[in-house]
């Protein structure tokens, strides 16, 4: 079974031509890199708009049975940054660790990753995981918390992930 995977961009800019899509790619590439089992991407790009983020969310989910999205871009405390808002909304749980540990990974490389405020949770089969919007960032924070991703999508009933050990171990404990 291909697992299917949302790759959202959530950018007012890139979303209007204005500058081209650096995160997506950079999820995209990143996950290339960590994944072993067969696997397909679903990538949208979209303006910081609440609405339009909760509408894409649920499609990956609910319509497009995404077992993980990624998204980037839209996690800062500027106006406009509304993905946390936007994914607690269309989410059945919320998982803090991720953030935690996001947060602490970023912290040792700039000061300002206090300022941050990606999430992350579960709604129905689907893993939605908040990223920072910088390629660097992206790579630094997936990586941090991929090792957990396999095992959280066994527990809400995903399809089995399975990652290159030599990029990331994927950590299921012993039955």
């Amino acid at each position: 079974m291909t697992a299917r995977i949302g790759i959202l961009t959530v950018s007012d800019r890139a979303s209007q031509g204005v500058y081209t899509d650096l995160g997506g790619p950079a999820i995209r590439q990143c996950l290339e890199e960590i994944i072993a089992s067969p696997w397909e991407a679903v990538a949208r790009l979209i303006p910081d708009e609440q609405p339009v983020i909760e509408k894409t969310l649920i499609d990956l989910c609910d319509a497009e049975n995404c077992c993980l999205i990624v998204t980037t871009g839209g996690t800062g405390p500027a106006r406009r940054d509304v993905t946390p808002e936007a994914t607690e909304a269309v989410c059945d749980k919320i998982l803090d660790g991720f953030g935690e540990l996001m947060r602490a990974v970023s912290l040792k490389v700039v000061p300002t990753a206090i300022l941050s405020r990606q999430i992350a949770g579960v709604r129905g089969k689907s893993l939605i995981v908040n990223l920072p919007g910088k390629p660097s960032a992206i790579r630094d924070c997936l990586l941090a918390v991929f090792p957990a991703i396999p095992y959280c999508i066994d527990l809400i009933e995903g399809p089995f992930l399975t990652t290159n050990e030599n990029v990331v171990k994927a950590f299921r404990p012993k039955k």
